[in-house]
């Protein structure tokens, strides 16, 4: 059971993204029902450690066995979602990842695959393409060119 629920004043989330880069270009995506871009991860389990889902969700959403370099932020995000107008308080543990050992890099510039019903659409993005996209964490755009070596607290409030 993922770690989410309702409130009179809104939702609560717990989830954890995945931070992968290669020379200047991060891996973004989007499904039909995000018209924005978006990092693969997804909701935490009950009783799944961080680091587990985190790796699930890139056996999941890429089908990929990665490994994590490391922790970069833990987010306390408050906005109200843009394609279903839900408030959210939510906590995301985002990990830089090591991609090394799987296909992904040769995978293109784009492509696609699917996870369940979603039809998922992947792209690799110029760091410096994120300030025109329509991306979130909008905290993401500046703060990919400087990741921290420890983890770093922070509190985003986008709406």
């Amino acid at each position: 059971m993922d770690i989410s629920f309702r409130t009179p004043e809104g939702r609560f989330n717990y989830r954890v993204c995945a931070v992968i880069v290669d020379g200047g270009r991060i891996l973004a995506m989007h499904d039909g029902r995000s018209p924005y871009y978006y990092l693969p991860g997804g909701r935490v389990e009950m009783g799944e450690a961080a680091e587990e889902a985190v790796l699930r969700e890139l056996r999941e959403e890429l089908g990929i066995e990665a490994r994590i370099k490391r922790p970069l932020w833990l987010n306390q995000g408050f906005f109200t979602e843009d394609a279903c107008g839900e408030r959210f308080h939510e906590l995301c543990l985002y990990y830089l990842m090591d991609v090394t050992g799987t296909d992904l890099l040769a995978r293109g510039e784009r492509f696609e695959r699917e996870e369940g019903r979603l039809h998922l659409r992947f792209e690799w993005l110029a760091f410096e393409r994120l300030e025109k996209e329509y991306f979130y964490p909008t905290f993401l755009k500046q703060a990919i060119f400087a990741l921290p070596e420890q983890l770093e607290i922070l509190t985003m409030r986008e709406s």
